[in-house]
């Protein structure tokens, strides 16, 4: 018996797909809901993001000072913004190329509605936001620390 016979493919939503990368993208619930628990790149999600927890705590604990913290933070910030961008590509890609890529065995077809847009509209306000924050307070804390050393050099 083959083993296409005794286990059918599996539909994968694309709503569901964006959505999962939407709200748990970080900790690659997209990846591992597509490709399962032995996706690589779902669990650089996770180790990601568990390294740029800390990170955030470091900077938070420093204002924002502790250049381990910044280091630590990088690939958390990484896997969140490459979460919200995989939501918006997953939600973009038109129902017929999703269908031939995860679902060409299941006998089903997608049918994205407004769910899908909605999630990809938020995507990109909710990424596009974080990353110019991040950019911003990366930048604010960068000037700020070059003020301070120019003072202590001119005293």
């Amino acid at each position: 018996m083959s083993t296409a016979a005794s286990h059918p493919a599996r539909f994968r939503s694309k709503t569901l797909t964006a959505a999962l990368a939407f709200f748990f993208g970080s900790l690659g619930a997209h990846r591992f809901y597509l490709y399962g628990a032995r996706d690589l790149f779902g669990w650089a999600h996770v180790i990601g993001t568990l390294i740029g927890i800390p990170g955030v705590l470091l900077l938070m604990a420093t204002e924002r000072a502790s250049i381990p913290g910044w280091v630590l933070v990088v690939p958390g910030a990484i896997s969140l913004l490459a979460a919200f961008l995989a939501a918006i590509v997953y939600g973009l890609r038109p129902d017929e190329k999703w269908d031939a890529q995860f679902n060409a065995h299941t006998g089903r077809d997608s049918e994205s509605g407004w769910t899908v847009v909605f999630v990809v509209i938020f995507s990109l306000l909710v990424g596009a936001f974080l990353l110019m924050t991040g950019l911003a307070i990366t930048f604010q804390t960068y000037f700020e620390s070059q003020v301070e050393a120019a003072k202590s050099i001119s005293q």
